[in-house]
């Protein structure tokens, strides 16, 4: 089994901790990072973190997760997850297990942040609980690909 999952993060994300913190919280993208390659290797997964401002390099990131056969994408598309058919069709066609995430709660927002086109192509999308929301979607990415905590047993 493959036991690497793709972090994909998208436009503005590199400016975690001094972008509008009200709304986003003060932690930085290295903390993000940080804690999605701790959550990741208590499955004894690897965590490929990537941010992008261009949609056409994040749908080559998608595409790398393909050709390097990863077990799961998760991905905070930014302002992306409400304009982009391409990464909806980026992710659709590689067909490998997607969770999307929001540092914010994106239905407490402005309305044209009430769609999202990348949480069509995701099999869960997670809003609303900062950071903390990556941790979460590695949890819910593990148990959908099968792979147990370390520490309490067995992996699948």
């Amino acid at each position: 089994m493959a036991r690497t999952i793709y972090v994909l993060n998208g436009p503005n994300l590199n400016l975690l901790g001094t972008r509008e913190p009200e709304t986003y919280g003060h932690a930085t993208l290295a903390d993000v990072e940080t804690l999605c390659k701790m959550t990741a290797a208590q499955f004894g997964l690897e965590a490929d973190c990537r941010q992008s401002n261009r949609e056409g390099e994040l749908v080559d990131f998608i595409h790398d997760a393909r050709a390097k056969q990863a077990a799961g994408i998760i991905i905070n598309a930014g302002g992306y997850s409400h304009t982009s058919i391409a990464l909806h069709d980026a992710l659709a066609a590689v067909k490998i297990p997607t969770v999307e995430v929001h540092i914010s709660n994106i239905y407490a927002r402005e309305d044209f942040r009430h769609h999202s086109f990348t949480a069509k192509a995701a099999f869960a999308s997670l809003c609303g609980f900062g950071i903390d929301g990556y941790r979460l979607a590695i949890h819910g990415l593990a148990a959908k690909i099968g792979v147990r905590e370390i520490a309490s047993g067995a992996q699948a």
